[in-house]
């Protein structure tokens, strides 16, 4: 499978997760690449980030997909950006978890979906990325069953590092019993004062544990960056010259580069 798909995943709400989803989609956009996004958090922030409604029409969400009512390709809206289209998410999610409480296969459902729609060609992206609830939830154990590999943000604050933890136990989890392909792309550091000691030290000590899996670019504290979600577009269109569009242009070449040389390593 050409297509990558990748789950942007903290269980710690406010990290940077969904900013970071909606930039390196629209970084992407920018390369020529295809992304489709697919908001898995009943709070719907990446739906709205993307200038989509969270409100109405249920009918044609993630949540109609996960609860068998739809297909992938039925679901599937263009925002405004040319190069992203996205699988809106709503209020309804949160009830998943119960109303599939009786079906032990619940856990493949994503990965079904995803896998049909890729094999039936007619729908090509280059990356689908998956923006994960703030919980180890139901659907966080959907996106982990499903995806490629994982990227995780990285708030530099206090203890951020202890939430890590519990996140890579749950990833080896999902590892051993049911997603043996499962790996970690990479830890990207986000909310980053260069004034707080601590980022220095949390970096620091992220770097130490987790060697070249942490992305050498750092995604600030900007004003602009939690501005933008409010005009539902990403910060690198809403303004691209910030320090928060900065780093996430130096983040979306490090992500494609840590492509090829993923490829010129197999």
């Amino acid at each position: 499978m050409s297509e990558k798909v990748i789950s942007i995943i903290n269980q710690k709400g406010g990290v940077g997760k969904t900013t970071t989803a909606i930039n390196l989609a629209a970084g992407l956009s920018l390369q020529g690449k295809k992304v489709l996004v697919i908001d898995l958090d009943p709070q719907g922030n990446a739906t709205t980030g993307l200038g989509l409604s969270n409100l109405e029409n249920s009918e044609s969400s993630i949540y109609s997909v996960l609860n068998g009512t739809k297909k992938i390709s039925e679901v599937i809206e263009k925002t405004k950006f040319e190069n992203i289209d996205l699988i809106t998410s709503n209020v309804d999610l949160s009830g998943l978890e119960v109303e599939t409480a009786g079906d032990s296969r619940r856990a493949f459902i994503l990965k079904e979906q995803i896998v049909a729609y890729l094999n039936d060609s007619r729908g090509f992206y280059n990356y689908i990325l998956i923006d994960c609830p703030p919980s180890l939830s139901l659907l966080t154990i959907m996106a982990l069953v499903g995806s490629d590999s994982l990227l995780v943000p990285l708030q530099a604050e206090f203890f951020a590092l202890e939430g890590l933890t519990q996140l890579m136990k749950t990833i080896e989890r999902i590892k051993n019993n049911l997603n043996t392909e499962l790996s970690i792309r990479g830890i990207l550091l986000t909310m980053y004062d260069k004034r707080n000691k601590l980022s220095g030290e949390v970096e620091k000590e992220a770097r130490s544990y987790f060697k070249e899996k942490v992305y050498q670019t750092i995604v600030p504290r900007n004003v602009r960056l939690s501005e933008a979600p409010s005009h539902g577009m990403p910060v690198l269109f809403y303004d691209k010259s910030c320090p928060g569009s900065k780093s996430y242009f130096n983040f979306t070449e490090e992500f494609i580069n840590q492509e090829k040389i993923m490829e010129s390593a197999a």
